[in-house]
């Protein structure tokens, strides 16, 4: 978000993945609070399942950790659910992922029973990466503009017995359900809209704004509904693949998503699950920015790849939270135009190989001067605007500051 003057913006990180439900819920610090009656049954029945010793003792867990799940989310516990997963997450990380595997099934998929047969519903999401130069594009969609955009879903995403309904709007990370409850709510109004045969018209007072990063997630969301224990996605039939499905979503999905993202280059990823598929864009955003910031630099000052120097810093608060890349040209020691930051995500930590997988990227653009600092640095912020420092080569957090043009837009990626 830019400050008054309009000069910096700032950045994301990884606890709004936990607000969104979408990763593994941090630990809370400080006095625990006592559970509730229901949160302690959760976290008896999350434990024994991460303790069972075969498939039919997991049923028996699954289905009674399930229907307890179900019960919560649909009276709007997310408090409860929130005290055990953090409980959990210190105690017994083996029951944390079950639990949190259980919870993301009920919250994004249903069964539902129409004129006497049962149909079974997947909450999806279709996420797009997008850069510009100019604000990346939000809000609600045109019903003539869905129609093209299902049909080429139905055609190479979803199987042949598949109905899809479409929410009418372009979210934001920032506008996607804040809650595991908020999930939910949103899977019944799309099934509902879809059981009347149309899309779901999406009241949008009450989203939050949106942030503006030269680069950034867009997504669609929507409902698939098929007869109950029928394939859900093409790859799910024996003639489909994932890589197949892609490339034609890609080569006809793309030219219908054009008038949405006017201004932007951008790319489609695999439309899937919906926090499957949001975990999987957050992922594929880092490098995507990666690259979207050198294009930035090169299309904004005209800087070639193998003019620019990058610097990897890791920064920590109480652990290793993120790694900043600082961008500038090779003969500016004192300076950084432009940063990235690269936030860990799900189980990253030390011992991942971040570094390598950022240098791999910024080799592959054409960068050859390439710096990794191995000290560990604080996670600065600009007192005045809120911005990330970034990293110079002589182990530095500063301003990225773009060079005085008239024409020149100064961005922070995330």
């Amino acid at each position: 978000m830019e400050d008054t003057a309009g000069n910096c913006v700032l950045v994301c990180y990884n606890t709004k993945f936990d607000e969104f439900g979408i990763f593994m819920k941090r630990p809370r610090f400080g006095a625990r609070e006592r559970l509730s009656r229901d949160a302690a049954e959760l976290q008896r029945l999350a434990v024994g399942l991460s303790e069972s010793g075969c498939r039919l003792e997991d049923i028996f867990w699954e289905s009674r950790l399930a229907a307890r799940v179900r019960t919560l989310i649909q009276d709007g516990a997310e408090d409860d659910l929130n005290a055990v997963l953090d409980r959990l997450y210190e105690s017994s990380p083996a029951a944390c992922d079950e639990l949190v595997g259980i919870v993301e099934t009920e919250v994004e998929s249903c069964t539902l029973e129409t004129g006497g047969k049962l149909y079974d519903a997947q909450l999806f999401a279709v996420p797009i990466l997008a850069w510009s130069r100019y604000a990346i594009p939000s809000g609600s969609i045109g019903g003539a503009s869905l129609i093209p955009i299902k049909t080429q879903l139905g055609a190479h995403i979803f199987s042949a017995d598949a109905h899809v309904a479409l929410a009418d709007y372009l979210f934001s990370p920032d506008q996607l359900p804040r809650s595991y409850c908020d999930t939910w709510k949103l899977l019944q109004s799309l099934v509902g809209a879809a059981a009347k045969g149309s899309d779901f018209r999406l009241d949008s007072s009450q989203l939050a704004e949106t942030n503006h990063f030269l680069s950034d997630v867009r997504y669609l969301l929507g409902v698939v509904i098929v007869p109950h224990g029928s394939p859900v996605f093409r790859w799910n039939e024996p003639d489909g693949n994932r890589t197949t499905a892609l490339s034609a979503w890609e080569k006809q999905g793309g030219p219908n998503l054009a008038p949405l993202l006017t201004g932007c280059a951008y790319q489609l990823l695999l439309p899937n699950a919906y926090h499957f598929a949001c975990r999987n864009a957050d992922l594929d955003s880092r490098a995507y920015a990666t690259r979207a910031s050198i294009a930035f630099l090169q299309a904004t000052l005209g800087l070639m790849p193998e003019e620019l120097r990058a610097v990897i810093a890791p920064c920590y608060d109480q652990r290793l939270e993120e790694y900043r890349i600082g961008f500038a040209p090779r003969d500016r020691d004192h300076q950084v135009f432009h940063g990235v930051v690269w936030a860990l995500l799900g189980a990253e930590d030390e011992r991942s190989e971040i570094v390598q997988q950022i240098e791999a990227i910024l080799r592959d653009c054409g960068l050859k001067d390439i710096v990794a600092l191995e000290h560990r640095m604080p996670m600065e912020f600009c007192d005045d605007c809120g911005a990330p420092m970034f990293p110079t080569i002589e182990g530095d957090l500063v301003h990225a500051e773009m060079p005085e043009q008239d024409d020149v837009i100064s961005q922070t990626l995330h």
